[in-house]
Order: C-alpha cells, then structure tokens, then sequence
C-alpha cells in the first residue's frame, strides 16, 4: 500500500485538531459549554405610573416599565423559561435625598413591583439590590456625610432595606454597594427576621468601571454623582484585591457571587470559581450590551452571533449564569433550536 503520510502528519505526530470540526455533529458531540435558557437573568428597569414602556435611548431595545408593565414581561420571562429577573428602580427625585431614606419605606417602588411580580407569577425569581444609588439626591451607593460615603451608616440601613425587601417577596438579595461587611450584617439581619430562605447574591466583585453609564441614565443617576465611586468599588487593575473581597463575602455567609462588569473580568470569573466553588455569575453590564447593540445597528457586527458568543464566553470562564438586558432576546433564540 501507499504511504501517504503527509509532512504535517510527522510535525503534528498524527495529532489533526480539526478531525473533531470536520462536521456539524462532531463539532456538537464535543462541544465543551453550552447556553441555555437557565443561564439567563433579566434585568428591567421599574418605574412610578401606570401603562408605561419608556426606551431607554442610552439601551436600544431596553425599556423602563410601569410596575403593570413589569408584571407581563415577567409572565414573558417565564413563559420563555428564564429563571429570574433583576428589578431596579427609578423613583422620583423629590424622594431622593442624602441618605436615600425612600429604600426604607415598606411600599416604595421596588417592594411594590416585588410583590406584584411575586403574586402574578410566583414561578420566577424575584432578585432585588439593596444600593442606594436609586434613592440618594448625589447619586451614590452609599450615605453622603462630610464628603465620604459612610461605611457602617450604610451597611445599617442596606441591611434593614433587605429584610423589607424579602418581607416583600424577594427571593435573591444581591447587594451592590460594596460597603465592607455587607454581607453578614445582611444575613444576621435576614435570618433575625426569619428569612433564612432568602439568598444573598454577594456583587462580590464590583469594579469602578466606565461600563456603567448607560445604567446611570436608565435609572437618571448620571447626571445627579457627585465625584466617582472609586473609595469603595474595586480598582479595575487589581485581580488579587478583587478575589480577597470574593473571600470576605464568602465567609459572611453569600449563597452566590457576581463579577461585575462581565466582558472586561473573565478572569476573575474564572479565578473565583476555582477558588471558592460557588455559584458564579457575570453582570453583562449597559457598557457592554450598549457596545453590541450600537455596532450591530451600524451594521459593523453581526449582532446576533456577537450576542451570543459573548454569554457563551461568561459560561466557559466558569460562570453557572450571567445577568444580562439580551436575556428574553436570547431566550427567543434558543427556543427555536
């Protein structure tokens, strides 16, 4: 018989990659992660009224919505199986002030929503922030007090806005705004009240990102910050600060971990799955929706598949699911698969 050996079979040592990409079928039967519907949480932005769908011009494709409005594209959500929503608020300036003391009323916006959403379709996850970004007159995370954002202050009141929010069904407390001790003040606080149910996704690794800001319009903040926010989110060049802080949450009790933003940390993604072995989550942030959105209506991507190849991203760098404003876009997408 004729040797037909082949240069590149003695340099590769009969080892051919694409033997397994020829087709299809074998590209699909070792295809190492896959995006599914349960991957998925949907952020949605809530606001005062009635009847009301706002676009957000900063998010093409994303709305504002009325707490009846939010209660149908729940039913959507869960219709199309994802599993849970993130709900914000955008309440009326005259309630904002220095301390954000609205996040303490029992029926303000958010609890209100919960409960609604809760009630009509109690088969989805309800995952609210306890931030007071949405209720401080300057915009920030925390209380204002001389100048400094108040560390202890804050984590008091975060942890009282907690149980409030869980008394209104929450079933996820994801708190965001990176005071140091937040957690466990929120979890002897939750379970003081009886809610040892209620989870905590910890937002264990915020950056101080330049991805925000199409949020910050979504939820009219932009224009009210006062400073930055760099005393207490994380230094985007600091990987080993960022997975000391995932530990801290970890040892005050979080059931679950977000990196946030998503695209520009993969690895801290991936070095916080390895370490701690926790559910792990990515926030694909307004930043990075807005990039794929903009790029693909100037017809310079391919939104679709950019779309889609970024969440699959989240999920090979270890992430059991992202949150992300393309959830009921996907949803639709892998329903006709």
């Amino acid at each position: 018989m004729q040797d037909r050996t082949h240069l590149v079979d003695d340099i590769t040592g009969h080892r051919r990659m694409r033997r397994n990409r020829k087709a299809d079928w074998t590209r699909r039967l070792v295809q190492e992660n896959r995006l599914t519907v349960d991957d998925l949480i949907w952020p949605i932005f809530i606001v005062p009224g009635s009847g009301i769908i706002d676009p957000i011009p900063a998010m093409p494709g994303v709305n504002r919505m009325s707490i009846d409005k939010a209660v149908e594209a729940a039913r959507e959500a869960a219709g199309l199986g994802i599993p849970a929503l993130a709900t914000f608020p955008n309440i009326e300036m005259e309630l904002r002030d220095e301390t954000g003391s609205n996040s303490l009323e029992a029926n303000n916006l958010i609890n209100q929503a919960t409960a609604a959403i809760k009630k009509a379709v109690p088969n989805i996850g309800v995952i609210t922030d306890v931030a007071l970004d949405p209720f401080t007159s300057h915009g920030h995370d925390g209380i204002l007090r001389g100048g400094e954002i108040v560390n202890d202050e804050t984590v008091d009141q975060v942890a009282r806005a907690a149980v409030m929010q869980a008394d209104a069904g929450a079933d996820i407390i994801a708190p965001s705004e990176m005071m140091d001790g937040r957690i466990g003040a929120i979890r002897m606080a939750l379970d003081a009240a009886g809610h040892q149910s209620v989870g905590i996704m910890s937002y264990a690794t915020k950056f101080a990102s330049a991805f925000y800001g199409p949020y910050r319009e979504a939820i009219s903040t932009g224009g009210l910050l006062k400073g930055d926010k760099k005393t207490y989110y994380i230094d985007p060049a600091n990987g080993t600060e960022a997975i000391r802080d995932a530990a801290l949450d970890v040892e005050e009790g979080a059931d679950m971990l977000m990196v946030k933003p998503g695209l520009p940390y993969l690895d801290i993604c991936w070095r916080m799955k390895e370490a701690f072995g926790l559910p792990t989550f990515a926030y694909q942030v307004s930043g990075e929706y807005t990039q794929i959105k903009a790029a693909a209506m100037n017809g310079w991507i391919d939104g679709e598949r950019a779309m889609l190849e970024t969440l699959l991203s989240f999920k090979r760098a270890g992430c059991d699911g992202v949150l992300t404003y393309f959830a009921v876009e996907v949803a639709k997408i892998l329903a006709k698969r």
